[in-house]
């Protein structure tokens, strides 16, 4: 049985899965910074890593304002996308195309976060929820800027991975 019954219902449904992926997101952070062989791109992941950490700040900070509970909702698809990027980080060898392996399965974190603030800016700005839409379009905005940071990097790995099979 559906427990969603508006798009107040729908809109903090999708606030909690976005904090539970954050988390997530901070857990594999490391692990991907572990294995990359660019110090470019491991500056890029540093630097999610504490914009990452940031974002839950805004986030709580959405819940307070909204006056929801600041629980976590399973983020099916975060899951998933770890998992992959996992299964990845198990089977590309290191170097400059696990590099290119990296970017991509953070490329889509990036779209799917992408996706999901533009949705729950657009939630807030219906539900007048002014102050917690600007907070989540900050986010939204940080998370444009990173996936553009990762194709900027990833033309250079890409490159030396080519090279590399020669």
């Amino acid at each position: 049985m559906s427990s969603i019954k508006n798009l107040e219902g729908l809109f903090q449904h999708m606030l909690q899965d976005m904090l539970y992926a954050e988390n997530k997101i901070t857990k594999a952070l490391p692990k991907m910074i572990k294995k990359t062989s660019d110090e470019n791109l491991k500056a890029g992941l540093e630097q999610h890593l504490e914009e990452t950490k940031d974002q839950i700040g805004k986030l709580e900070e959405v819940f307070e304002i909204c006056g929801f509970d600041k629980k976590r909702e399973k983020c099916e698809a975060i899951e998933g996308l770890i998992k992959e990027g996992e299964s990845l980080m198990d089977e590309v060898q290191n170097g400059p195309t696990l590099d290119a392996a990296l970017i991509a399965a953070a490329q889509k974190v990036e779209h799917y976060e992408i996706a999901t603030y533009g949705a729950l800016c657009h939630m807030a700005n219906k539900l007048g929820q002014k102050e917690a839409a600007k907070l989540l379009h900050e986010i939204l905005e940080q998370e444009k800027a990173t996936d553009e940071k990762l194709i900027d990097l990833s033309d250079g790995i890409e490159e030396e991975s080519m090279k590399q099979a020669a």
